[in-house]
């Protein structure tokens, strides 16, 4: 996308979306170009980082405005010369890396990953850490009050390996609050800094930035290594010395944070059933919005029964008789005129529409 103006305080971040795999389990077919709830897949990616100073897409070149598209060499030479490409352009601290076929993801699960990306920065500003032979013996403290947690995140750090929420954290967590970000290295307690997980040890120089990323996990805990945030500087530093072609090999060192959001952002279309699922969830959403917009509850609502009937009309009748007979039925059930089994009926008359023509038409 073109160069955004930053909110005060908001990361800079560019994008970088790849989208020219082979899609083997699609038939080869144009996955990112497929299209759920009106938009391709890689639309619906493109507009999760709308805030990006720029988008850049590697994969075939598509009518999107904004976007830099770019390929990788040889094109479908996998996902890290892709990621090789991609960063060529990138010149923001920060790296948002997604996938090109994310169809539930948003703007809010950008921001949400940004957060916990930057919120593990180096704090320069804070006490040194005790040696190993004061640690042993440490005086007693007063305890530390909660931290607030900041703006749009309400998940909490834990150190790995802890086991249960950390102090403060709320019983009744919301249903769409974030899970808790896990942080792979002790002593990244929240708000502190995180130790280097690429095998350095040392503390990184102010110029070097932060020490890791985030990276998205499903909801069994996998890594989903196509949707994360990452300090560009050290994933090109590291991308130049990696000689593999895993981006779980290259971005697994540099993960800080795992962080699990609400909602399915992670859920990818590799099949064609991944494909239906999504674009059934999307005519969920629809129905719900609908039946609220027309003051209907959406439990008297047989939406399997009405695809039923207005398929069967497409195919035995005509597409554009499907909408038609539908907003009939619903003329004929608001005025109460409608037979209990008025959808039974309009779906054999459909059946039989042959026949029924070729009566009806001999009757003239």
């Amino acid at each position: 996308m073109a160069p955004s103006s930053e909110s005060p305080g908001e990361p800079a971040f560019d994008a970088v979306i790849l989208a020219g795999g082979e899609a083997r389990r699609l038939g080869g077919a144009d996955k990112p170009g497929l299209t759920v709830g009106g938009r391709s897949l890689v639309e619906h990616v493109v507009t999760a980082v709308a805030d990006a100073r720029t988008t850049i897409v590697v994969g075939p070149e598509r009518p999107i405005p904004g976007v830099v598209f770019v390929r990788e060499d040889p094109p479908r030479s996998g996902p890290v010369p892709a990621l090789s490409a991609g960063l060529n352009g990138v010149t923001a601290p920060w790296v948002v890396l997604l996938a090109g076929d994310l169809p539930f993801i948003t703007a809010p699960h950008v921001t949400s990953l940004l957060n916990a990306a930057t919120t593990q920065l180096p704090d320069t500003t804070a006490a040194p850490a005790p040696s190993p032979s004061k640690a042993e013996n440490p005086p007693p403290q007063p305890p530390a009050a909660p931290a607030r947690p900041t703006p749009g995140e309400t998940a909490r750090s834990v150190s790995r390996g802890a086991a249960g929420p950390t102090p403060g954290d709320a019983a009744g967590t919301p249903a769409n609050a974030l899970r808790p970000i896990t942080r792979d290295v002790a002593g990244a307690a929240a708000g502190g800094a995180a130790a280097s997980t690429s095998g350095d040890a040392r503390e990184p120089a102010p110029e070097e930035g932060p020490v890791g990323g985030a990276v998205m996990v499903d909801d069994g805990g996998r890594e989903q290594w196509l949707a994360g945030v990452w300090p560009t500087a050290r994933l090109k530093r590291a991308l130049a010395a990696y000689p593999g072609r895993s981006l779980k090999g290259l971005l697994g060192p540099l993960t800080a944070v795992r962080l699990a959001l609400p909602g399915r952002p992670w859920f990818d279309c590799d099949t064609m059933d991944d494909l239906e699922e999504a674009r059934m969830n999307v005519l969920n959403e629809w129905t719900a919005l609908a039946c609220e917009e027309l003051g209907i509850d959406p439990a008297a609502v047989d939406r399997d029964l009405i695809l039923d009937l207005t398929k069967e009309v497409a195919h035995g009748v005509a597409r554009p008789a499907a909408p038609l007979t539908a907003y009939l039925l619903g003329l004929a059930q608001g005025a109460g005129t409608a037979p209990d089994d008025a959808v039974a009926k309009l779906i054999t008359l459909a059946k039989n529409w042959g026949q029924a023509t070729a009566e009806t038409l001999t009757d003239s």
